[in-house]
């Protein structure tokens, strides 16, 4: 089994496939920089150019920043694949790759999600340094130091460079004609370490990769010291001897982001300054979002940058691809492309790269680049009729409201019923819900958070903490399509809980196997798939800023929303609805005490407590023809 610190180092993008780069070797020649920015910070950049480069022959450049290191480094040593498909790789580019500050390489400070400021201040200030000035002075250095170049631009990056694809679009150089965030981070406190203010406690083991920067520039892994050892365990077992996120303070006491996780359990100014969606205003580079319907990691940043931009920055002619793949799963060819043992078709990521990715780099830096490239504005994939479609906007404007009541019988009706009667259950936070089964199985190594997006969800269904509703067979194909809104109305004897929700499709008996099951012991007959699902914690039922208890045994409101699909539950299926209060070790156990900061709660704040669902609540989807 590949060890702990291998999965982490693969899974945030540090290692590329291999160093025995001979094609790359032959069609690009490899020189590297230390860019200086205009407060003097010098950045290392690695540029490899196409060896046909002439006067006569020019290349736009096409470049990635990350936190995540530019190895190889060293200008004998070549990476095995360059760019963000092998398509574009080998229509030819000026590939850069460049280490942000303070990361590996490059000199500076880094910090989290930096503060977008170049945009309220004056951008030729050097005291208003962000990652869009770092672009920008980063894509001036190179027009005027690099030759055989076509004047155009290209930024490109998924994961947490993804966000510094978008920051380097805001008050972008003239030359940056085209930006693509693939699974862009856009909120901190609602995706990837945060799920609507709810901490994503598997990430703690990801902490030493995300505590701080090296002394100074280094091109090897300052953070390995730092690696939290399990032991061993399994996932699950490990986080439950935890116990409270208290117990994690031994383990990264020298972890400033912990530290500053821990000081800020609220959305105040800390987290709010890290959101990017509010400066996603007047972009002029076009802009290619690209994401997962399975991203457990980074599904929020993609849907809300593309709404963002559709809203506030027409300009950029924003488009969206979501696939049926978990993180960055577009970026490489599987041939069948499955998540979990679900099979949704062969060479997908080949259909993204081929006929979306690679023409509208070649039509923004290569063509006429005037926005007529032939692409559609939407292109999402159907994840349960298993088949691209193409829209014009998204939400789509055509769609029909439908409206899903939880009744007291356990029925999931599209029948109005009366606001009468509730489903009771006890959640223990001592014996949490389990999000995935093999994390009750399998040493801990993100294998779980990778897959439970579209997992398998018998494994809990029977647990009495699990309130279970379900339609009657579909006698008719239903396509749901856009956000998903959760209301329901409950109670607590305590005085705080989370409220988990999920949207399930519910296989027939007689569902066949497909020849592509990872796991032998696989029955796709009455497979209960995960289609969506998400936690509100409880106090921030009104506010994210200001947090507030529940009053024991008072029928409360608590409204959210769920991201965004494009399922059809297909005839013969059923719909269901799970709701439980913990999501073991995804989400962090809620005390059910109200406490000021949970991040600093003892054994002793955590009791059993006794929720009540009432017959009011209702989930809100929308369908599509």
């Amino acid at each position: 089994m590949l060890t702990l610190v291998f999965i982490l180092v693969w899974a945030f993008g540090l290692v590329t496939s291999g160093y025995a780069a001979d094609p790359v070797r032959e069609q690009y020649q490899k020189v590297e920089y230390r860019i200086p920015m205009r407060d003097g910070v010098r950045l290392y950049t690695a540029v490899y150019i196409p060896r046909d480069a002439s006067p006569v022959k020019t290349y736009p450049f096409l470049m990635q920043r990350s936190c995540f290191g530019s190895m190889p480094y060293g200008t004998d040593q070549y990476k095995a694949t360059l760019g963000p498909s092998p398509r574009l790789q080998a229509d030819g580019y000026i590939f850069v790759d460049q280490d942000v500050r303070g990361r590996w390489a490059s000199e500076g400070h880094w910090t989290n999600m930096t503060p977008v400021v170049s945009d309220r201040r004056n951008p030729s200030s050097t005291k208003a340094i962000d990652e869009s000035t770092d672009t920008y002075d980063t894509i001036d250095w190179l027009l005027k130091h690099i030759r055989y170049h076509n004047g155009r631009v290209g930024l490109w990056g998924a994961s947490y460079a993804g966000f510094y694809a978008m920051a380097g679009s805001i008050n972008a150089h003239p030359a940056l004609k085209a930006s693509s965030p693939q699974a862009p981070i856009a909120d901190f406190f609602r995706e990837d370490i945060h799920h609507n203010g709810a901490f994503t406690q598997v990430s703690l083991l990801a902490y030493p990769l995300f505590g701080g920067g090296p002394t100074s520039p280094t091109t090897a892994p300052w953070f390995s010291k730092d690696w939290i050892q399990t032991g061993g365990q399994t996932e699950h077992a490990w986080h439950q001897q935890l116990g409270p996120l208290a117990n994690a303070q031994p383990y990264l006491a020298r972890n400033a982001f912990w530290q500053q996780t821990v000081a800020h359990p609220n959305y105040d100014a800390f987290w709010q300054e890290r959101n990017i969606l509010p400066h996603l205003k007047k972009i002029r580079p076009a802009v290619l979002i690209v994401g997962g319907w399975f991203d457990a990691e980074d599904l929020y940043g993609p849907l809300s940058s593309y709404k963002t931009l559709d809203r506030h920055s027409t300009a950029s002619r924003p488009m969206l691809v979501m696939g049926p793949f978990g993180h960055r799963g577009w970026s490489e060819e599987t041939g069948h492309t499955l998540h979990n043992d679900l099979y949704f078709g062969d060479s997908l990521a080949t259909y993204y790269q081929r006929n979306l990715e690679a023409p509208f780099f070649h039509h923004y830096l290569k063509g006429a680049g005037d926005g007529k490239t032939g692409l559609p504005t939407v292109c999402l994939f159907d994840t349960g009729q298993k088949t691209w479609r193409t829209f014009s906007q998204w939400p789509m404007p055509n769609s029909q409201p439908l409206r899903w009541y939880l009744t007291p019988t356990g029925q999931l009706s599209t029948q109005i019923t009366k606001p009468t009667g509730f489903r009771e259950y006890s959640s223990d936070p001592a014996q949490p819900v389990p999000y995935g089964e093999t994390t009750l199985t399998t040493e801990p190594d993100f294998s779980a958070l990778f897959r439970y997006m579209s997992a398998d969800q018998r494994f809990i269904s029977d647990r009495p903490d699990v309130l279970t509703f379900q339609t009657d067979v579909l006698p008719e194909n239903l396509t749901v399509g856009g956000e998903i809104t959760v209301r329901l109305n409950v109670s607590t004897t305590g005085t705080d809980a989370d409220w988990v929700v999920k949207l399930i499709d519910v296989y027939p008996p007689d569902e066949p196997n497909h020849p592509y099951l990872v796991s032998p012991k696989t029955q796709l007959a009455k497979y209960q798939q995960l289609v969506r699902g998400d936690v509100m914690r409880g106090r921030f039922r009104h506010s994210f800023e200001k947090p507030e208890p529940f009053t024991p045994n008072q029928v409360t409101d608590v409204t959210f929303p769920l991201q965004d699909v494009l399922h059809t539950f297909k005839k013969g299926h059923r719909v269901m609805i799970q709701v439980q209060s913990s999501w073991f070790p995804l989400i962090d156990r809620n005390p059910q005490t109200f406490v000021e900061n949970i991040y600093k709660a003892g054994e002793a704040d955590f009791k059993p407590a006794r929720h009540r669902l009432y017959g009011g609540s209702v989930i809100e989807v929308t369908t599509l023809p």
